[in-house]
């Protein structure tokens, strides 16, 4: 990590730079997070996964690994700046941007319901010329006047974790977060594998007009990266007839890959959508372990017709789906590693760890509550 001296960050525009200030495994878990909730987002071609979002979509647990990363973001900047205790954090969210994308000049306070934002933080999660190639990152002044990576996308998907903060207490997104935390979700008898449940079908329908959730035009996000990735679905009851997607979004389903079908049911295609990312991030450490074969059977013609329907319900135009999303280099790699054995002890492992995040949230939040901030509590795990 590397931080310059305040004077010159005062100098040069009030900016610090710091380097690796993030682990790999935590920007690999936090694309995971990304890749299996995003919805549609506030520009063209552009998706967000805000914490707000995931308590809604009963993926409350989900927000405990943005816990230690907000605090040591938030005393990073405090220190740079000046400004120890005096900052809430007024927004945490992960924004990815894909091909097409781009953003002119701009602040970011720009609006007058933006005012309140005194700094901006941005981390890089993944890395240009890997991941996504295209555009650089500008300031108009101040020094450096460039940072790649940055936004202009042609090719990929660039992956940020972005942050405001206020020194205003009304706009704190901890107090607001713990509101809905507590009304919502953790009850004593809440489960502790927590299923997530999809929200309204227009929040993860992309199309090529943003301003329109027109379903004649575009994609369905969440059937849209199974697809990038290898996988197709197939719903228990033939589900072919049904024009509505938020009702599809809901009904349980099974993947298919290449002419097999996976035995596995899954509740939702949500469901579904975590445990193949979860795959697609833990797989490395799946490669020692065997387990007895995983059974699969052989799609029928009647089943590969009903694909060739759902097809056409969540996605208009395949070919924008693979110019949106696809990245060759990662998703070829993934496709050449996979086995139905790992995927098998995948969906195991992603139950532990739902299960561990959920027990470390229900342990922390009568904390949150009685200091009314989201923090680290650092509890022995019971």
């Amino acid at each position: 990590m590397k931080m310059g001296d305040p004077e010159e960050a005062a100098e040069h525009g009030r900016r610090l730079i710091l380097h690796n200030f993030l682990s790999f495994q935590e920007c690999k878990e936090l694309e995971f997070i990304h890749k299996s909730n995003c919805t549609v987002g506030y520009r063209p071609h552009v998706f967000s996964t805000t914490l707000s979002h995931l308590i809604a979509t009963n993926s409350a647990h989900l927000i405990m690994p943005f816990v230690p990363i907000r605090e040591r973001l938030k005393e990073k900047v405090e220190e740079f700046f000046g400004c120890q205790y005096e900052l809430f954090v007024e927004f945490t969210g992960l924004i990815s941007w894909s091909r097409g994308s781009s953003i002119g000049w701009h602040s970011d306070d720009n609006r007058p319901y933006l005012k309140q934002r005194d700094f901006a933080a941005v981390c890089y999660l993944n890395s240009y010329g890997n991941d996504f190639r295209g555009g650089l990152f500008h300031f108009q002044d101040g020094d450096p006047a460039t940072i790649v990576p940055s936004g202009g996308i042609t090719d990929g998907e660039r992956l940020t974790l972005a942050l405001w903060f206020s020194r205003d207490a009304t706009y704190d997104e901890d107090a607001k977060l713990i509101t809905l935390l507590s009304k919502n979700f953790l009850h004593d008898n809440a489960p502790e594998l927590c299923l997530p449940f999809p929200a309204s079908s227009n929040m993860y329908w992309f199309s090529p007009d943003q301003a329109s959730s027109d379903q004649q035009l575009g994609f369905d996000i969440c059937w849209a990266r199974l697809h990038v990735l290898g996988y197709d679905l197939l719903f228990h009851q033939d589900k072919s007839y049904c024009s509505n997607i938020s009702k599809l979004l809901m009904e349980p389903l099974r993947l298919t890959r290449g002419d097999e079908l996976f035995e596995h049911e899954f509740i939702n295609i949500l469901h579904a959508l975590q445990v193949v990312q979860f795959y697609c991030w833990k797989a490395p450490d799946f490669k020692s372990a065997k387990v007895e074969e995983t059974t699969t059977v052989v799609l029928s013609q009647s089943q590969r017709e009903r694909l060739v329907c759902l097809k056409s319900l969540f996605a208009k135009d395949v070919c924008l789906v693979d110019s949106v999303f696809s990245n060759v280099t990662f998703v070829g790699s993934a496709q050449h590693s996979f086995n139905w054995v790992d995927f098998r002890i995948a969906i195991a492992k992603w139950e532990d760890y739902v299960r561990k995040l959920h027990r470390e949230l229900v342990m922390s939040l009568p904390h949150w509550r009685t200091q009314q901030s989201i923090f680290n509590a650092s509890l022995d795990e019971k």
